[in-house]
């Protein structure tokens, strides 16, 4: 048991019937490693080591719930039965290492058919010829130019993509996942649904707010109907899409609201990624600058808080002072696998070292 000079971003926390042995998430990050959707070595050393490196909780990076829905051909897949097979042997390793870890099921929607990061300058879409896919979305409004406009999707695929969802959810259950976090953020698929800007519908699933959230509150209703009652359901949402005719945090709480009574147990509080219209939102990039939407949202549920987190003491500060409940570590953890046994020493408190690293190497 933790002692009362614990730091707070080093007790416990608990969720449903899972208990973190700490407040830090490696949030999910695509690496776009897979090929037709698989998980192979590559993700096995990659989240292996953050595992060992002493995070509460692992989420894998946005794992497409249809062939579709990935961002690029490399993109991480849940939506084959053949998927869960190599899926399994990770979540088999988190565990043995101590470990908790989660999935972010996801579909690109308007952002589908591009090239990966560091292929191209930015975001560009595939031709047909290069590999490329049709695009959909809950209007033909492309994100930019260099995207593909997406085709409007029937109510009947609306209902295909949310039963999508729900097979990936059950998939990510027998591949021994502790946690789902549905991604609806980023003006990827669920995201732009959500926003005046990029879903101009006239059908229930478009127009009002009820009907532009409907597509996510049926995703978590039947989500959470067909997973177990103990495990923890998260949402990631663009608190604010920084255009004046968009989303925004007001938004976000009252969709919170919904989603608590819905079952969700975590809303992760991020920004962003709908709007094209906004060029400078790169420099609105500042230190834990996404934290105020976090702890906003907390007024109504438990949050997770995120966005160029770097310093233990930022990360703890922002728990003590009853900003969030829990702590996602991106970039950081991705160049410093170690990032939390070196943040618990920076914090005075010790943290179980992998027996083959504690000599010598911390």
């Amino acid at each position: 048991m933790p002692s009362s000079d614990t730091p707070m971003l080093f007790q416990p926390y608990t969720i449903r019937g899972l208990t973190l042995k700490n407040r830090i998430v490696v949030s999910p990050m695509c690496t776009y490693s897979s090929k037709d959707g698989f998980a192979n070595l590559w993700h096995v050393q990659h989240i292996g080591s953050r595992v060992v490196g002493g995070a509460g909780l692992f989420i894998v990076e946005a794992s497409a719930v249809s062939e579709i829905g990935r961002i690029t051909p490399h993109c991480l897949g849940i939506y084959k039965d053949e998927h869960v097979e190599m899926l399994k042997q990770i979540t088999d390793l988190a565990h043995e290492q101590g470990g908790h870890i989660g999935i972010q099921l996801a579909h690109s929607g308007r952002k589908g058919s591009t090239r990966a990061l560091w292929e191209a300058l930015g975001r560009t879409a595939l031709s047909d010829e290069e590999g490329g896919w049709e695009v959909v979305g809950p209007s033909p409004i492309a994100f930019d130019e260099s995207h593909r406009v997406p085709r409007e999707l029937t109510e009947d695929e609306v209902e295909e993509l949310i039963e999508d969802f729900v097979a990936a959810a059950k998939r990510a259950v027998l591949a021994g996942f502790d946690v789902i976090e549905i991604h609806a953020a980023h003006g990827y698929m669920i995201n732009s649904f959500l926003s005046p800007t990029s879903n101009k519908r006239k059908d229930k699933f478009g127009g009002s707010f009820e009907n532009r959230i409907r597509i996510l509150t049926e995703i978590v209703s039947r989500v959470r109907s067909c997973i177990p009652e103990t495990m923890p359901l998260f949402v990631r949402i663009s608190c604010d899409e920084y255009v004046s005719d968009g989303w925004d945090i007001e938004d976000s709480v009252r969709l919170a609201e919904i989603l608590k009574d819905l079952g969700v147990d975590i809303i992760d509080c991020s920004s962003g990624g709908n709007s094209s219209r906004l060029l400078s939102q790169a420099l609105m990039a500042f230190p834990m600058y996404q934290v105020k939407y976090a702890e906003r949202v907390r007024q109504v549920m438990p949050v997770a808080a995120v966005g160029k987190i770097t310093e233990p003491v930022q990360a703890n500060q922002i728990l003590t002072e009853g900003k969030a409940d829990l702590v996602f570590i991106g970039r950081k953890d991705l160049g410093d696998p170690y990032w939390p046994i070196r943040a618990a020493k920076e914090l005075g408190y010790d943290i179980p070292i992998p027996p083959q690293y504690k000599f010598g190497v911390f």
